[in-house]
C-alpha cells in the first residue's frame, strides 16, 4: 500500500529543487552537483558525517553562501539567494544550531525580535497574542510568554526558535541539529513538534546525526558525503545501510555486530515449541 505522502510527493510541485549545486572556497569544493529535492508536507532528513557538507549547504539556503554552480528553484520558479533576507523574503526559515536568542528577554520579546509590530510604540497585547496563537498551534509547552528565555529548557528553547521561524508563514523550514546536547524528554518534545510542523503542510529539511531522531520524524533521508549525494533512504533503511552510506565503509562495527546476530540466530538450537530468536 502506497503512503499518501508518497503519492503527493510524486504528484506535486517541489516546494524546494537543487540541481547540481557546487559551493567553492578557492581551491576547496565543499559541495558538488548536489541535487534534492523537499515537497510539502514532508520531513527531508539531511545527513552525513563532519565535513561532509551538511552546514555548507543549510547556509546556501539560507541564503549566506551563494552557489559557485548549479540551480535553485522554490516554488516551481528558479530563483537567486543573494542574501539571507532575500531567503526569508522567499519563505525559507533556518533555524540554526545556537537558535539566536536573547536569553535576558521573554518569549513574546524573542520570536518577534527585529520584526516588532509598531516598533516605535510596540504593541505589547497584538504581539503576545499572535505568539500564544503560534506556541498553541504547535501544542508547546510553554508555561508562559512573558518568562526569560533563560529559564526554560533546553527543548522550550528549540520550541521558540522554531516558532519564530514560522511567525512569517515560510513555506520551508530548515533546522540546523535540533536535538542536539537535549535529554530524553526534551528530543521527544522537539520531534513532536517537527512532526506538527509538518501537519502544518510546511516542508522541512532537518539536519542531524542521531539516527534514530532522523528515523522518527523524516519521509526520506538525503546522505552526504565528501561535498557529494551519496545515497536517498527511508526510514526502514538499515543502520547498516545508513553507515556505509555515511562512511563510505561497508565493513563497520554495526555490520559486524549485524552479522554476529544473524550467526547467531542461526546456529542457536530449537526445542520443541519455541523458535530461535
Amino acid at each position: 500500500m502506497t503512503d499518501s505522502r508518497e503519492t503527493v510527493r510524486k504528484s506535486a510541485t517541489p516546494v524546494l529543487s537543487l540541481h547540481k549545486i557546487s559551493k567553492r572556497f578557492g581551491a576547496v569544493s565543499a559541495l558538488t552537483d548536489i541535487d534534492m529535492e523537499v515537497h510539502a508536507g514532508e520531513v527531508v532528513a539531511l545527513v552525513g558525517d563532519n565535513g561532509a557538507g551538511k552546514s555548507t549547504l543549510v547556509k546556501v539556503l539560507a541564503g549566506v553562501h551563494q552557489p559557485t554552480s548549479g540551480s535553485i528553484t522554490f516554488g516551481g520558479k528558479q530563483v537567486k539567494l543573494d542574501s539571507p533576507n532575500a531567503a526569508l523574503d522567499l519563505g525559507i526559515a533556518t533555524v540554526f544550531q545556537d537558535l539566536a536568542l536573547c536569553e535576558n528577554l521573554d518569549v513574546v520579546a524573542n520570536i518577534y525580535l527585529g520584526r516588532e509590530l509598531s516598533p516605535f510604540a510596540l504593541d505589547e497585547v497584538a504581539m503576545e497574542l499572535k505568539t500564544w496563537t503560534l506556541l498553541n498551534e504547535l501544542a508547546a509547552r510553554i508555561p508562559n510568554v512573558r518568562d526569560v528565555v533563560a529559564s526554560l529548557s533546553g527543548g522550550q528553547r528549540q520550541t521558540v526558535a522554531i516558532a519564530r521561524s514560522l511567525l512569517l508563514a515560510p513555506k520551508l523550514v530548515v533546522l540546523d541539529e535540533p536535538t542536539a546536547a537535549l535529554g530524553v524528554a526534551q528530543t521527544a518534545e522537539v520531534l513532536n513538534l517537527i512532526e506538527r510542523v509538518r501537519e502544518r503542510g510546511y516542508a522541512v529539511i532537518i539536519i542531524s546525526h542521531n539516527m534514530e531522531d532522523v528515523r522518527a520524524v523524516a519521509d526520506r533521508i538525503v546522505v552526504l558525503r565528501l561535498g557529494r549525494n551519496n545515497g536517498v533512504f527511508y526510514p526502514d533503511s538499515s543502520n547498516q545501510e545508513l553507515v556505509a552510506a555515511i562512511t563510505g565503509a561497508t565493513e563497520n562495527a554495526v555490520s559486524r555486530r549485524a552479522t554476529r546476530h544473524q550467526a547467531k540466530n542461526e546456529t542457536q538450537p530449537t526445542t520443541p515449541g519455541t523458535t530461535a530468536s
